[in-house]
């Protein structure tokens, strides 16, 4: 099996385990219930319980939180791997590498977030956090503009809707903007386009029937 394969399988797998982890981890939430408006996603990771943020106070109890923690660094391991694998069927030139790195780099977020919650080591988590944030969404910014790869280059424009609302909701989000979502929803729609990237790329790579090692 070509190591592109391999890697389409691990793009796939990421985002459907990240959302199930949060999921599965908010249902242990007590006291207080989990808000999916209120609460952050780092929120679920929290090793302890008590009023955290104080920009933002909020009680927070996590007793699952090994759940999201690992679930975290997976996710980030899933696309480094998806990513390295696929790195030769992307294409090439300098929009396709930028992007590449620029994903790598937002996938290492999620490791760096998952491996130091936030109210163990908060500045590491903060990094992985912006890796996430800032890296993430710009990578498909930089893929939007790589034309010629076999199968960056299809969904150039999808790339390039998904980058750009990643990027303004992230801005709302550090600006504590949530347009109705909540703070916490505002977040989750800064990361989600791309979580939802990595599914379209390696739906692109299992399904597309030119070979994109040509």
């Amino acid at each position: 099996m070509p190591a592109y394969r391999l890697g389409s399988y691990a793009l796939l797998l990421a985002a459907p385990l990240f959302v199930a982890g949060n999921m599965v981890t908010a249902l242990g939430w007590r006291q207080p219930p989990f808000s999916w408006r209120t609460h952050n996603i780092s929120d679920l990771g929290n090793v302890t319980c008590g009023i955290w943020d104080t920009s933002r106070p909020r009680p927070v109890c996590s007793p699952w939180h090994p759940l999201m923690n690992g679930t975290m660094i997976a996710t980030g391991i899933l696309v480094v791997a998806g990513l390295l694998l696929a790195w030769s069927a992307l294409g090439r030139g300098a929009a396709v590498r930028a992007g590449q790195l620029s994903a790598l780099a937002g996938a290492a977020g999620y490791v760096l977030a998952g491996a130091y919650p936030a109210d163990v080591d908060e500045n590491v988590h903060v990094l992985g956090a912006l890796l996430v944030f800032v890296a993430g969404n710009v990578a498909m910014l930089l893929a939007s503009l790589a034309g010629r790869s076999p199968v960056l280059g299809p969904a150039r424009r999808l790339s390039l809707v998904l980058g750009l609302t990643g990027v303004a909701a992230t801005a709302l989000f550090l600006a504590q903007v949530d347009l109705g979502f909540g703070v916490g929803g505002m977040e989750r729609v800064a990361v989600a386009p791309f979580l939802l990237w990595t599914v379209v790329l390696g739906a692109q790579l299992s399904t597309d029937p030119a070979d994109p090692m040509r």
